[in-house]
């Protein structure tokens, strides 16, 4: 996984679990939504990349 990558899932998520503790406090379920979506999306990707890397390095050798 590249560091561009990594920084973007990162942000991603973080944007997420802003997104969901905004809509905690101001019992905003949407919001709340939202964010736990972004986060699931964030978390697929990072997977994904994982999944990636682990086929790259088992195939290098």
């Amino acid at each position: 996984m590249g560091m561009g990558d990594k920084i973007q899932n990162a942000a991603e998520e973080a944007k997420g679990k802003v997104k969901e503790g905004v809509g905690d406090a101001t019992d905003n379920e949407r919001l709340q939504a939202e964010g736990l979506g972004d986060q699931a999306e964030a978390n697929v990707k990072q997977a994904g990349e994982k999944a990636k890397d682990a086929w790259k390095d088992a195939t290098d050798g």
